[in-house]
C-alpha cells in the first residue's frame, strides 16, 4: 500500500521505518526542515521504566501528583492558557482518581516493555547507539519520598521487572559521582533501566527508513485530511493527494487535523523543560539515569553530555522561560552531581517543548472510524520510551495483524 505519515517526530520516523519494512510504500510529511524538530528535539531521553518518567499518566506519582495549585503543584499554569486546555486539565485530574487507574497503568507498563525490547532489537539490527546508557536510579532523600513513585514501583514489580532496594551507599557505588552532602536514605535501581538521544536515534532511522524505500517531504504542511478516499490537502497545493491510508503522527496538531472529520481527541501541549550540558569529569557525572521524584526531575547520561529534564505547563507562556523551573533543574544536576557538567560552558543547551498528551496519559493508537485514517499520537512525555512498540503495533494493524501487545487500552476513546 501507499500510505502517507504525518509528522516525522520521534512516533513518525518510527512508523514510516516499520511500514516501509512490511514493503509499503511510505511518504512522510513535515512541516520542518528535518526529523525531530519539535518535541523530540531535546527530550529527557528516559526509555525505561516508562511509568519513571514523570508525569507519565496523571496520579502515577503519589496523592499529591494531581495538584494543580500551591507552590508544589504538578502542573504549572503559564499565560495564554485558553478553556480547552483548562478543560483538559480537569479530565487529567479526574483520570488520576479514578479506580480504573492501575489498568491504565499497567497497559502502559506492557507497551514501555515492549517497545524497549523493539527498540533494541532495531538498534541491534541496524548495529546503531543513540548514545544509549543503562541502569535507572530513582533518589529516596527521606521516606515520604517513596510515596511519589509507589503506583508506579507497584506496577513494575507486579509486572515482573527487577526494581530493588538499595541503600545510601550501595546507591553511590551504582552511581559513583553522587554527592555525598545531599541526605539519601536509599534509591531503588532498576538494572534494566534505558535511556538515550531522542533526536539522535530519529534521524538514524529516518535514514535507514529511507534505504528502505520511505520517501520524506520536509518543509510541507498538511493542512486537511480528508476521508473516502483518502487523502492530504498540502499547504499551497490545489488538489488532495490520495493514498491507500494515512497514519497521523502529527502530535499536538493531530487533534486539529481530524477535528473536521467529526473526531473529538482532546489533547493538549503540556511543555517541558531540559538543560543539556557537556560533561567536565567522568567520574563526578551520571552513568546511566537518575529520577529525583520529589521534583520530577531526570538526569540522564547521553555520551559526552548530560540531560537535566522537568517541569510541566499548560499555557504557551509569554515567550520567556519559566526561571524558577530552570532555577530546579541546575539546582538538580549540581546538588547531585556537582562538578559532572560545565554549566558555564557556550555549548549548554536549554530548551523547552511540548509534550502533547490526552487525559490520561496512554496514546492513541489505531483507526479513527474512518477507513484508511488511522492514528498514532499522544503519547506526552513517553514518546521515546512508546515510539518503537506503538510503531509495530501500528504496522501490524494495518495488516489486518494481531499486534503483540494488547492496543485495545489505546484505541480512540472518551473522556
Amino acid at each position: 500500500m501507499h500510505i502517507a505519515i504525518v509528522g516525522a517526530g520521534i512516533v513518525g520516523v518510527t512508523t514510516a521505518y516499520e511500514l516501509a519494512c512490511d514493503g509499503h510504500e511510505a511518504s512522510v510529511f513535515e512541516q520542518r526542515s528535518a526529523a525531530a524538530e519539535e518535541s523530540s528535539f531535546a527530550n529527557a531521553g528516559l526509555v525505561s521504566p516508562a511509568l519513571l518518567i514523570p508525569l507519565a499518566a496523571p496520579g502515577i506519582g503519589g496523592p499529591q501528583s494531581t495538584r494543580i495549585f500551591g507552590r508544589h503543584a504538578a502542573i504549572r499554569l503559564a499565560s495564554g492558557i485558553t478553556a480547552a486546555e483548562l478543560g483538559w486539565l480537569w479530565r487529567w485530574r479526574k483520570a488520576g482518581r479514578t479506580p480504573a487507574m492501575g489498568l491504565a497503568l499497567a497497559a502502559l507498563e506492557q507497551l514501555g516493555r515492549y517497545s524497549q525490547a523493539r527498540m533494541r532489537l532495531v538498534s541491534e539490527q541496524l548495529q546503531m547507539d543513540a548514545e544509549t546508557s543503562r541502569g535507572a536510579l530513582v533518589l529516596l532523600r527521606t521516606v515520604d519520598d517513596l510515596a511519589h513513585v509507589q503506583p508506579a514501583l507497584k506496577v513494575l514489580r507486579d509486572a515482573g521487572m527487577p526494581i530493588h532496594d538499595v541503600d545510601a551507599d550501595t546507591a553511590r557505588q551504582i552511581e559513583p559521582g553522587l554527592s555525598p552532602d545531599v541526605p539519601l536514605i536509599g534509591a531503588l535501581h532498576a538494572p534494566d533501566g534505558e535511556s538515550g538521544n531522542c533526536r539522535l536515534f530519529a534521524q538514524m532511522l529516518r535514514y535507514a527508513a529511507q534505504e528502505r524505500g520511505a520517501q520524506f517531504h520536509f518543509n510541507t504542511k498538511v493542512i486537511g485530511v480528508d476521508a473516502a478516499p483518502s487523502g492530504l490537502r498540502i499547504a499551497g497545493e490545489t488538489t488532495p493527494r490520495c493514498f491507500d491510508a494515512i497514519v497521523i503522527c502529527a502530535g499536538a496538531a493531530a487533534a486539529a487535523l481530524l477535528r473536521p472529520l467529526g473526531v473529538d481527541l482532546p489533547m493538549a501541549s503540556v511543555y517541558g523543560y531540559s538543560i543539556s550540558a557537556p560533561l567536565r569529569e567522568d567520574s563526578h557525572a551520571p552513568q546511566g539515569s537518575v529520577v529525583d521524584p520529589l521534583h520530577r526531575v531526570t538526569i540522564t547520561r547521553q555520551g559526552q553530555r548530560v540531560r537535566i529534564a522537568g517541569g510541566a505547563e499548560l499555557g504557551r507562556g509569554d515567550g520567556k522561560h519559566h526561571a524558577l523551573t530552570l532555577q530546579t533543574l541546575y539546582q538538580a544536576i549540581s546538588g547531585w552531581f556537582p562538578g559532572g557538567v560545565q554549566l558555564s560552558s557556550a555549548q549548554v543547551q536549554v530548551w523547552r517543548g511540548a509534550r502533547p498528551a490526552l487525559p490520561d496519559g496512554a496514546p492513541a493508537v489505531g483507526p479513527t472510524g474512518f477507513p484508511g485514517v488511522w492514528i498514532n499520537a499522544g503519547h506526552g512525555g513517553s514518546g521515546f520510551a512508546l515510539a518503537c512498540g506503538s510503531a509495530r503495533a501500528m504496522a501490524d494493524l494495518l495488516a489486518q495483524k494481531a499486534p503483540e501487545v494488547d492496543m485495545q487500552p489505546f484505541g480512540l476513546r472518551r473522556f
